[in-house]
């Protein structure tokens, strides 16, 4: 795994975009969802419209246009939803495997890598995904997947499996929590290894 994440460290020194890349990285406001946060506990995060709220806020109050984290978070906001516990009754699951980045809905999703369409999905369980799109990536010898969650349908009404995208072509625009789960706005972005038997969808969210 160590090779891997050098080699992913590799692929770019400048920086990967998925929105526009006119927006400087300074624009990127970090936000802490997890238990640690004890901020969270004073509000109802399983009310997409209070989390909203507080997400809007801190972008806000931090002079940002976008908000950015959630690897390997503990969350509670998952509690919310019997969904993934039902498909793991033995192994709750509560960690967040990708990184969020929170915008408004319609923000337009560029590819980041040349790939190809593995798969794609609308993950309609309260909760879960929504809309999602997985990208296959071989690249230096190296196979690999990225995930991209939360999105419109629109994003996935044309796709094909096999459809090839270039770097920085339009992949899609973010969902409203109508579509997107019932979450604030925002893209969960995954980079997978292996995807083994899953497509459009995969765990981390």
């Amino acid at each position: 795994m160590e090779a891997f994440s050098h080699f992913l460290n590799s692929i770019s020194s400048t920086g990967i975009h998925v929105f526009d890349k006119t927006i400087p990285f300074s624009k990127y406001v970090p936000l802490d969802l997890s238990i640690k946060n004890e901020v969270l506990n004073a509000i109802n995060i399983s009310s997409s419209t209070t989390l909203g709220n507080f997400v809007n806020t801190h972008i806000q109050n931090h002079h940002g246009l976008i908000g950015f984290g959630g690897y390997n978070e503990t969350r509670n906001i998952y509690q919310r939803s019997t969904h993934f516990n039902k498909m793991e009754p033995d192994n709750e699951r509560n960690i967040h495997l990708g990184v969020d980045l929170w915008a408004p809905a319609g923000t337009v999703v560029y590819t980041p890598l040349n790939g190809i369409v593995h798969s794609f999905k609308n993950n309609t369980h309260y909760g879960d995904y929504g809309p999602t799109i997985i990208l296959k990536h071989i690249i230096q010898n190296h196979t690999f997947y990225t995930l991209y969650g939360h999105l419109s349908l629109k994003s996935i009404s044309h796709l094909k499996v096999g459809m090839a995208f270039k770097q920085g072509e339009l992949l899609g625009d973010l969902g409203g929590d109508n579509i997107n789960g019932d979450y604030q706005p925002h893209l969960h972005f995954q980079i997978i290894k292996n995807n083994k038997k899953y497509k459009g969808d995969y765990p981390g969210d």
